[in-house]
């Protein structure tokens, strides 16, 4: 009972992959690679958690515990398997402002009510409106985050602890120079090669986690003196503790709370739909958005009372785990479980590991998310899809994702609204069927951008008594349509003029006839049988005042 119960939720937020897992999927192979795909991210989380907490404010161990804690549960039942998530800078940037002014009390409190509305959007399956993101959005996007991804990887090129926390990453620091300048970039280049070359050689170890460990050998061998995983911070703890958030339950609380918690939602679910999308052309996945929904939702929940600044997916992250060969839940559930592994007893092993090697990991992520073959279709697109690409670009580099996303379907909705706006035109000729009377034939949409365009189009002066308008090749869509089309008839009307229209489709119809503009009701019309001429009835809209 509780089983089928559980499957048939699962079908109603579109959760193929929770309510029939594929586990032909779950070879002795397969899971051998996605566990090591799973240490290879879990060894990336650790510096990208650390940096996102500094940055948030909050203590380290608090970014540690958002990784684990939203990526195992994502893991288990996210709308993507091979997805990773975790404490990301685009909410840490978001999380500055309220800790600073209100402490990290509210942060966690913060975070629940960030999980209860995701949770509301997934139940309400809002996931499925991620469709309505352009392409050129998806681009900007990907190529935004890419540059995001490695100017955060430079502030390791600075003398660890000697930064502050800001934006993506740190600012004002002291570079690095000499001897230790010399042997970072040296590190990060070996990785690189590393992860380059040994693909062409073997795929026994995920490329990532064989750079890892070659360098880590390299550096601690020879002793030498680069930045380490620790000098950031320590990431020894304990296993995080159930906390109930120190804040007064009141509507002042609630006012405080509540924008912050909206931003966080919006920024956490649009990174993490917009991800879900990236790495289902990579496995050639589909769905699953208003699961990830619900994912996110309760992985936030669950992080804001075990002390967690909360997550949303790592496009980063992700792209480590799917090159390093994840494609099971195996891989993000060992990510999360060897995270925690490395705060309870690993600590003292990983705080050697050189942070070039990860840097270098980093770099391989940006070179390989960056969407290169925008830039060699740029002069081959419309020129409204290469702004939309730079746009978003920009503002994600310079602001956020949610901006960015936001900004991006504004200026491509403008930009649809203007061509199918400037497509309206008419056809005009005597009419065959009803003798005297003159007929307009209408292409192109009629909607709140062509009305006055499609006023331009008649001539009520010298039109004979009967007019008819074929929308046999047009569509009225919108409110601004039905008036466009009631000012144009009381013009005739009070010219002692009839106007008539002829061949809508069926929504057309229905919605002229919602209005109380057809004087005739028939289905015959919108089958294209019979041509039937409606009658137009006006005073529906008060001549639009």
């Amino acid at each position: 009972m509780v089983r089928s119960t559980f499957a048939a939720f699962a079908d109603r937020l579109g959760a193929q992959g929770l309510s029939q897992p594929d586990f032909k999927a779950y070879t002795p192979a397969q899971i051998k690679t996605d566990l090591l795909a799973g240490l290879t991210v879990a060894l990336a989380l650790v510096p990208e958690a650390v940096a996102f907490a500094f940055v948030a404010h909050v203590h380290p161990l608090v970014g540690l515990y958002a990784a684990f804690i939203v990526g195992l549960v994502t893991a288990l039942i996210g709308g993507r398997p091979g997805m990773i998530s975790g404490a990301t800078g685009a909410l840490a940037v978001v999380m500055v402002s309220l800790v600073a002014v209100h402490g990290v009390e509210y942060l966690f409190a913060t975070v629940v009510l960030m999980g209860i509305l995701q949770l509301l959007a997934g139940i309400f399956r809002l996931g499925k409106f991620i469709r309505l993101v352009p392409h050129p959005v998806m681009l900007g996007f990907v190529n935004g985050l890419a540059i995001v991804i490695f100017l955060a990887q430079l502030t390791q090129f600075q003398v660890p602890g000697s930064g502050e926390a800001a934006g993506h990453g740190m600012s004002g620091g002291q570079w690095l120079s000499g001897m230790p300048l010399v042997w970072m970039l040296a590190l990060v280049g070996l990785t690189m090669v590393i992860i380059w070359g040994l693909p062409k050689i073997t795929k026994i170890v995920p490329a990532p986690l064989a750079g890892i460990g070659i360098v880590a050998a390299v550096v601690i061998g020879f002793g030498l003196d680069v930045p380490r995983v620790g000098d950031l911070a320590s990431i020894k703890g304990g296993l995080p503790e159930f906390h109930v958030p120190s804040v007064s339950l009141t509507a002042e609380t609630l006012k405080i709370i509540l924008p912050y918690a909206l931003i966080l939602a919006a920024i956490g679910l649009i990174e993490s739909l917009l991800t879900l999308n990236l790495v289902g052309e990579m496995t050639n996945k589909r769905g699953g958005a208003s699961q990830e929904c619900v994912a996110q939702g309760t992985a936030n929940l669950i992080t804001g009372f075990f002390g967690g600044m909360g997550g949303c997916a790592m496009i980063g992250q992700s792209m480590i785990n799917v090159k390093s060969g994840g494609r099971t839940r195996v891989s993000g559930i060992s990510a999360a479980l060897f995270l925690l592994a490395f705060i309870l007893v690993g600590s003292s092993l990983i705080e050697q590991i050189p942070l070039a090697a990860l840097v270098g990991v980093m770099f391989m992520v940006v070179i390989g998310t960056f969407a290169w073959n925008s830039l060699r279709i740029m002069t081959r697109i419309p020129l409204t899809d290469a702004v939309v690409i730079v746009l978003v670009t920009g503002v994600t580099v310079a602001y956020d994702l949610a901006t960015a996303v936001v900004v991006g379907v504004i200026v491509s909705a403008l930009a649809y609204a203007w061509n199918n706006a400037r497509r309206i035109h008419v056809i005009e000729r005597d009419s065959v069927r009803t003798p005297g009377a003159h007929v307009y034939e209408i292409e192109g949409p009629l909607f709140f951008g062509s009305t006055d365009k499609f006023a331009e189009l008649f001539h009520p002066e010298s039109d004979p008594d009967v007019v008819i308008v074929d929308f046999m090749r047009s569509r009225v869509v919108d409110q601004s349509a039905l008036q466009a089309i009631e000012d144009l008839a009381a013009k005739y009307q009070a010219l002692g003029k009839t106007l008539r229209l002829r061949h809508l489709s069926r929504d057309c119809h229905k919605l002229l006839a919602k209005a109380g503009q057809l004087m005739v009701d028939s289905d015959d019309d919108p089958d294209y049988e019979l041509a039937v001429d409606y009658s137009v009835r006006t005073g529906a809209f008060g001549s639009g005042h």
